[in-house]
């Protein structure tokens, strides 16, 4: 939209929901207008926060560590996103096994 506009390609950093001066939106206006567009193509109810699990979910999966996934969600400690995400993770000490015989050359 900014290039169509003129406005050039947004910064690195810039705001996912942003206006068009780069803003922040309120909450309120971003999770509405969500709603209304979701409604007028017809597709499933998400909000922000299954948007936000999802994120961790698929994180935990591709085996991202805990610490850059609390990064990433704002978490004040890895804990709080292990106190919550904990269930996700599966247990395979194969792996673990493996890692340590590696380190000590066992075959």
């Amino acid at each position: 939209m900014r290039v169509k506009l003129g406005l050039g390609k947004l910064p690195e950093h810039a705001l996912l929901f942003a206006s068009i001066e780069g803003k922040p939106l309120r909450p309120s206006k971003v999770s509405s207008d969500r709603g209304t567009l979701a409604d007028r193509i017809e597709a499933p109810e998400i909000t922000f926060h299954g948007l936000r699990h999802t994120h961790a979910s698929q994180l935990i999966n591709a085996g991202v560590d805990i610490v850059t996934i609390s990064t990433r969600l704002g978490h004040a400690k890895p804990s709080v996103t292990l106190a919550i995400y904990a269930h996700m993770f599966t247990t395979d000490d194969s792996k673990a096994a493996a890692a340590i015989n590696a380190a000590l050359n066992v075959s």
